[in-house]
């Protein structure tokens, strides 16, 4: 999540949970045979605990982030580690000014993570049945993955927009709703997804990425996918910290399409609103050459393994649990 999953960091769930039978739990065809209403209330449940525990976990080092990402950064606000800048945050600005919009991304990762994690494992088994009858097909995850990510985002730009301007240094806005109320006066409404196909496009690869290489892992980690915390654990961070790493100049855009920093716009003597991929691309090129795109990749990172980690942890945990508990109260009716 991303999944960054990213989600932000979250993307592929494994076929579904359950040890061996010779732990006394449910087998993963017991899951598979669950009515298809209570598994998609399962996955919504599941996805959006995921979705807010893992954004707000880590939220103080996205904070961080945001600001590392700054093209044109204010003297006070330059840092050279993410524990320099947590430090620093908290001394100059209060122990609370790391946090500072996390209500906002709560708001909008629940709702967000719940449709990403239903849409998905939907289409998922729908498409899997057509291109592979009783497997599990890469290609049917694909593209259920980006089908779910294009719900994903369409929930979750407008909350990013508002988090990533209450973020930054010397941030104007006191509040989400006047950041909100702001934004939409000066703006308008647009302003909430003008990084809405710079985000797309930065997410259908990151959870490529992080699909592939959780599955790398998982297949000498877990190959028989039951449920196992610490493989998700372990698969998670490896696939996030790789998308991470690999999206990052694409967040370093989105970033800057999202604040629409003014120093780094009047140095370019941009007047107006940066919007489109290739504006943005195009500036952060002139502002910093190709180290620009890489800027904040060491607090992406960080951020990304812990995140994906949580989520992978934490929707296996619930959809094992939640399932878990509609099994026993089928048998026992």
């Amino acid at each position: 999540m991303e999944l960054s999953c990213a989600m932000a960091g979250s993307s592929a769930a494994p076929p579904g949970p359950g040890p061996p039978a010779a732990t006394g739990l449910m087998e993963s065809d017991d899951y598979e045979s669950l009515p298809s209403g209570v598994a998609l209330g399962t996955h919504m449940v599941a996805g959006a605990v995921a979705g807010i525990m893992e954004h707000t976990i880590m939220y103080p080092v996205d904070s961080v982030k945001t600001r590392m990402q700054s093209l044109q950064p204010d003297p006070k606000a330059q840092y050279r580690s993410v524990y320099e800048a947590l430090k620093k945050m908290v001394l100059t600005e209060g122990f609370w000014r790391p946090l500072r919009g996390i209500n906002v991304t709560m708001l909008g990762a629940g709702p967000a993570h719940a449709l990403y994690f239903a849409c998905y494992e939907k289409m998922k088994k729908s498409l899997s049945d057509i291109f592979q009858p009783g497997g599990n097909s890469h290609l049917a995850n694909g593209i259920a993955g980006s089908a779910a990510t294009l719900l994903h985002d369409a929930v979750m730009n407008p909350a990013e927009v508002v988090k990533q301007r209450l973020q930054m240094f010397n941030s104007p806005y006191t509040s989400v709703l006047g950041c909100v109320r702001t934004v939409q006066r000066t703006e308008g409404f647009g302003a909430f997804y003008r990084s809405y196909t710079t985000q797309l496009t930065m997410n259908v690869p990151f959870q490529a990425i992080h699909f592939i290489t959780y599955e790398l892992v998982q297949e000498h980690l877990n190959p028989h996918r039951h449920y196992h915390p610490q493989s998700h654990i372990v698969a998670g961070a490896l696939a996030g910290a790789v998308a991470a790493a690999a999206t990052t100049p694409l967040d370093v855009c989105k970033t800057l399409l999202n604040t629409q920093e003014n120093t780094a716009l009047s140095s370019l003597k941009i007047k107006g609103h940066l919007s489109g991929m290739a504006n943005a691309f195009s500036t952060v090129y002139q502002l910093g050459g190709v180290p620009g795109f890489f800027k904040g990749v060491q607090a992406r990172v960080i951020y990304q393994m812990p995140s994906t980690a949580i989520a992978w942890s934490v929707y296996e945990f619930f959809k094992y649990f939640l399932t878990k508990q509609a099994l026993e109260k089928k048998s026992s009716s």
